[in-house]
């Protein structure tokens, strides 16, 4: 079992919600979840990580948020290479355009999106988001 930091970003508490269901999954396992928010995130504490799970609601015209994911993401492209990502985040309208955009990004850095996609949500995790949040977390800390 491995150590899984979770960086996150979140302005209405659902983002923050769903990085809590995914450390769950992660204890759960067996395995140790760090909830980081991106503003106390180091790009050099986790170079060494082989397994991390970031977290960012959409936001304006379907982007990462722009004065602290947006630059925290731009540093984490040049160390990312040959890592296991997860990619979360919560949305309250357009298709999900962001989460693509953003897990194309983290293949174009050589690493590779858990699961082949991120979870995204609309609105508040329920239930069944929380239960696919915790296996999310389930699977990082078999990695």
């Amino acid at each position: 079992m491995s150590k899984v930091s979770i960086v996150y970003w979140s302005g209405t508490g659902n983002t923050a919600m769903m990085a809590g269901s995914i450390a769950d999954g992660v204890a759960a396992a067996g395995g140790e979840a760090e909830l980081i928010t991106v503003d106390q995130a180091s790009v050099d504490a986790l170079k060494d990580a082989s397994v991390i799970a970031l977290g960012c609601p959409s936001m304006g015209a379907e982007q990462l948020e722009e004065t602290q994911m947006e630059p925290f993401m731009c540093e984490l492209d040049g160390v990312i290479a040959g890592k296991q990502i997860a990619l979360f985040g919560s949305y309250g309208w357009g298709n999900q355009e962001w989460m693509r955009d953003w897990e194309d990004r983290i293949v174009a850095d050589g690493a590779t999106v858990v699961n082949g996609e991120g979870i995204a949500v609309n609105g508040t995790p329920g239930p069944d988001a929380e239960d696919e949040l915790k296996a999310l977390g389930q699977t990082l800390a078999s990695l």
